[in-house]
């Protein structure tokens, strides 16, 4: 059943299907070349947290916008979203602000890099200050702003491909 749940997670998030809070600094972009990641080989650890992330992130989109919101019941702010669904999906622990996410890990990843499960991270003048949960096919679930409830966008959106700066991959790669 688990081999089959990634090809449904990929129909169902092109369909369908984030964390903000930072401290100023300057962040470099990603550096590698872009190079096509292969698709997580099913049946993994980490495919089977990707898609345990990917569907607990698919069922909170449209819950609101609240500035450090952190639970459903709450609301969600983007690093709020995204701490949630990672502990709540994988057990992961994550930092609560996106400045201290963006730091997991060495390797930053291109836009053309991303696999799903990834965190996603945007900046804004100098500083990291979005963070969404990458689900495949160009676009993320993330919480966007005050008034707003957690959605799915595209990184082609002109506000998004301009901010975007790096990913991170958190889940393991077994």
């Amino acid at each position: 059943m688990t081999s089959r749940l990634l090809p449904a997670a990929s129909c169902v998030l092109a369909a369908l299907l984030a964390a903000c809070s930072t401290a100023p600094r300057r962040h470099e972009r990603a550096e590698r070349p872009s190079r096509n990641e292969p698709p997580l080989a099913e049946g993994t650890l980490r495919a089977n947290a990707a898609n345990a992330v990917l569907f607990r992130a698919m069922s909170l989109v449209g819950t609101p916008y609240r500035w450090g919101g952190n639970t459903p019941d709450s609301g969600f702010d983007c690093s709020g979203l995204v701490a949630y669904v990672f502990r709540d999906a994988a057990g992961l622990g994550l930092p609560r602000q996106s400045s201290a996410m963006s730091e997991l890990g060495e390797r930053k990843l291109a836009i053309d890099s991303l696999q799903s499960g990834d965190l996603v991270f945007f900046e804004s003048g100098k500083r990291i200050d979005h963070v969404g949960i990458y689900v495949g096919k160009r676009r993320f679930v993330h919480a966007p702003n005050s008034g707003g409830t957690v959605r799915l966008d595209s990184l082609d959106g002109p506000w998004w491909r301009e901010h975007f700066v790096y990913g991170k991959r958190v889940l393991g790669d077994s």
